[in-house]
C-alpha cells in the first residue's frame, strides 16, 4: 500500500512539472503570434509608405488587427552619421535624395507590457519633395 502512494506521489509531481511546462509553451506561442502580427505590419506599412513615389517629408498612423496594434510610418531625409563636407557638398549637386522610410508598431505582449517593434529602411528618390 505505501508503495502505491509513492507512486501517486511521484507521478504528481511529474503531472505538475508537465503542467507546467506546457502551459510555458503555450504562453511563448502566444508571444510569437503577436510578434508575428505586428512585424507583418511593420512590413506592410513599410512597404506601402516607401512604395508610394514621389517620397515626400511626413507621417502617418493608423490601427490594424482590431485595434491590438498602432503604427506610425514617417519619412525623412536621411543624414548620413559623420559625413564629411565634400560628400555633403557632393551630394547637393545630385536631382535626388536618400530618405530613410521607419515604420513603428506598438502592441500589447502578452504580460499586458506595451511593446514597440521599428523597422527602417532607405530609399532614393526625388530631392523636390523636401
Amino acid at each position: 500500500m505505501l508503495e502505491v502512494l509513492v507512486a501517486f506521489v511521484i507521478l504528481a509531481l511529474v503531472g505538475t512539472a508537465l503542467f507546467r511546462l506546457f502551459s510555458g509553451a503555450l504562453t511563448n506561442a502566444a508571444a510569437a503570434d503577436d510578434y508575428s502580427r505586428a512585424l507583418l505590419v511593420a512590413e506592410s506599412a513599410l512597404a506601402e509608405a516607401a512604395g508610394t513615389p514621389p517620397l515626400r517629408e511626413g507621417a502617418q498612423s493608423g490601427i490594424a488587427d482590431d485595434g491590438r496594434i498602432e503604427w506610425t510610418t514617417r519619412v525623412t531625409p536621411y543624414v548620413a552619421p559623420q559625413a564629411n563636407a565634400g560628400a555633403q557638398s557632393g551630394s547637393e549637386l545630385l536631382p535626388v535624395a536618400l530618405w530613410r522610410v521607419a515604420a513603428e508598431v506598438r502592441f500589447s505582449g502578452p504580460d499586458g507590457k506595451s511593446r514597440t517593434l521599428t523597422l527602417a529602411t532607405l530609399r532614393l528618390g526625388s530631392k523636390e519633395a523636401q
